[in-house]
């Protein structure tokens, strides 16, 4: 009889349990309604816009979105960098969650440590012993620089500026930072910038060094950072007052084809310096603006040249980063032109005989990858 009784209990026990389990989900299912109708119904200004989800995913690798596609198109798997792997779903939920990058302390401490977050840089090609530790940095001249600094070469001082466009040209070299200097050829430390022995000594000599292997240079020396100063305009804002100039450049003479933008970076020598055949190189490193419409073939071009220049010339590059975000430019010029490029070239504490030869090495390099790609255009 007690038997006959457990078996008659059972029935009620699965109702009850059905009757909670569908009441769960009618609470669920109401609750999913009031969010959509929160989502939809709400005033504009609550609403969930587009750019909500690109903030959460700007915190995502850009190589992480491949395997998304791959899902749908096999296609894609070709597309993974070297050496790239498949990103867990609990870094990329966590990524997402936090807006916590895995390895790079910046996105912890930028919010922290004042100024940290304007290092908004992305290392794409990483040459020998660059991290995020000794990324290019970029500090602010005086409100006026004067002229002190000497060279060796009394010849060296004058900069010929006499030379005539003749429309054949096929590189323009420029200097944003016209007034960047450099310690040895100073002889007041107290500031790294100087009106005459300047980064456009360097500029002048890889113009002439590519003018003896049979490629057309010619460079620009206004004077930015009078310019600046004449106008009532920051050091920031460097890059938009050149910017006439190349437009003004490219208009005149349509035969150039190539941009470079050249300046100096202010780390410790033992940074930007290199000793190859026992001779001392100022190191050179690709900058390329990620927030302007010809990225994608600027940051080619700056890839190639570096790879070359590896080839033939071992730790010479420190490699390609792009910038983006508040406290850069993000654009440099380079929408202007798809062979767009700016490199520093040494730093602060680099003599310019140093830099001469490294003058050498990228004329050298470029010369080989123009006339092979003016080859390939011809056929």
């Amino acid at each position: 009889m007690a038997i006959n009784q457990k078996w008659k209990r059972k029935p009620k026990n699965k109702v009850k349990l059905w009757t909670q389990w569908l009441g769960i989900a009618a609470v669920l299912l109401l609750l999913l309604f009031i969010g959509i109708g929160l989502l939809t119904g709400a005033k504009t200004t609550y609403r969930l816009y587009s750019n909500t989800i690109q903030e959460w995913t700007t915190q995502l690798k850009g190589s992480s979105f491949i395997y998304l596609f791959e899902m749908e198109n096999r296609a894609y798997g070709a597309a993974h960098p070297e050496g790239q792997r498949l990103p867990s779903f609990s870094n990329l939920s966590f990524q997402m969650l936090t807006s916590l990058t895995p390895n790079d302390p910046r996105s912890l401490l930028g919010r922290e440590i004042p100024g940290l977050s304007s290092y908004n840089s992305q290392i794409i090609i990483a040459g020998e012993g660059t991290d995020f530790t000794n990324l290019p940095i970029e500090s602010e001249p005086p409100l006026e620089v004067a002229s002190k600094g000497k060279t060796e070469s009394g010849e060296e001082k004058e900069m010929d500026e006499s030379k005539t466009p003749t429309g054949q040209e096929k590189v323009f070299i420029y200097h944003t930072h016209n007034t960047e200097s450099f310690y040895p050829h100073l002889p007041d430390k107290s500031t790294a910038y100087d009106g005459k022995v300047n980064i456009t000594l360097v500029g002048k000599r890889l113009a002439e060094n590519l003018e003896r292997r049979g490629i057309g240079a010619t460079v620009d020396f206004t004077n930015i950072s009078e310019l600046l100063r004449e106008r009532g305009l920051k050091h920031y804002q460097s890059y938009d007052a050149i910017r006439p100039v190349v437009k003004e450049a490219m208009s005149s003479n349509d035969s150039l084809s190539y941009f470079f933008d050249l300046h100096r970076d202010s780390l410790p020598k033992e940074k930007t310096t290199v000793t190859i055949n026992g001779k001392e190189y100022g190191r050179i490193i690709f900058v390329i603006g990620a927030e302007n419409s010809q990225y994608e073939k600027n940051l080619k071009f700056a890839s190639d040249m570096h790879k070359r220049l590896e080839e033939k010339y071992p730790g010479i590059s420190r490699g390609v980063i792009t910038k983006k975000g508040a406290g850069v430019d993000g654009v440099y010029n380079q929408d202007l032109n798809p062979n767009s490029i700016l490199i520093e070239f040494g730093g602060v504490y680099n003599h310019l005989d140093e830099l001469y030869r490294s003058t050498d090495v990228v004329a050298d390099v470029f010369s080989e990858y123009y006339f092979q790609s003016e080859k390939v255009s011809g056929d």
